[in-house]
């Protein structure tokens, strides 16, 4: 598997450490120092996947990861060096796909990015199988241009929001625990917990609905998981 991968971290003994660990596995690298220079990497080099340090000097990596997801899909591991559950939340409700707590070890974050490009690129593939429209309500889902459209207007998503969404609209009505989810929409081989299933639906209920606290689309079985609402 190779993809180029942008390693953004202030801290250069780090980023160092990450490019040779990452090129000695094939991957292409760039490195960025700080979230300006970092923003036009990504505009000029289209990187497969970025690593992106929390606590950066100027726009630290929450800020970054926000206006990165306004424009694009790529995926995100973002290393942090803050152990609370609430760091972790906030970096996936921004849109990141994983996360790793400093310190870490190289070989651990080469084998979550070829997790989280692996994933990525199965997910790609297997949408590309599948053609044509989702609707329900006012809502509509274009399967071909990866695009949600509510109430006649253009819906920004993550690709891992538009990949859950689309999962539960071709199963409406049937419920599927957090773990169900994960396996099938994050993959096996994701690194996190099931907390990250509830943030994603919290999201797309943010994005999608009137009243978020009373969904159209996406509903609650309590103590079981989620299901899509039969039209």
């Amino acid at each position: 598997m190779s993809g180029r991968i942008l390693i953004v971290d202030d801290e250069k003994p780090i980023a160092e450490i990450l490019k040779y660990n990452l090129e000695k596995e094939g991957y292409e690298t760039l490195l960025a120092y700080d979230g300006d220079e970092a923003l036009r990497m990504v505009e000029q080099h289209n990187p497969d996947l970025i690593i992106l340090d929390v606590m950066m000097p100027g726009k630290d990596g929450y800020a970054v990861c926000r206006e990165i997801r306004t424009a694009r899909k790529v995926p995100i591991i973002m290393l942090t060096a803050r152990e609370t559950e609430l760091d972790k939340v906030l970096g996936l409700e921004l849109g990141a796909d994983d996360y790793v707590t400093k310190p870490f070890s190289a070989r651990e974050v080469t084998a979550r990015v070829k997790a989280v490009l692996r994933r990525f690129r199965d997910l790609n593939h297997d949408a590309e199988g599948i053609k044509g429209r989702l609707e329900s309500g006012e809502m509509t889902v274009d399967l071909d241009q990866f695009q949600v459209y509510n109430r006649g207007e253009s819906v920004e998503v993550t690709l891992r929001e538009f990949n859950l969404l689309v999962y539960l609209m071709q199963r409406p009505g049937q419920v599927y625990s957090r773990e169900q989810l994960l396996n099938q929409v994050w993959g096996y081989d994701f690194i996190g917990d099931e907390r990250t299933v509830d943030v994603t639906v919290r999201r797309l209920r943010e994005k999608l609905e009137v009243d978020p606290a009373n969904p159209e689309f996406i509903q609650t079985k309590r103590g079981v998981g989620y299901y899509f609402r039969r039209a």
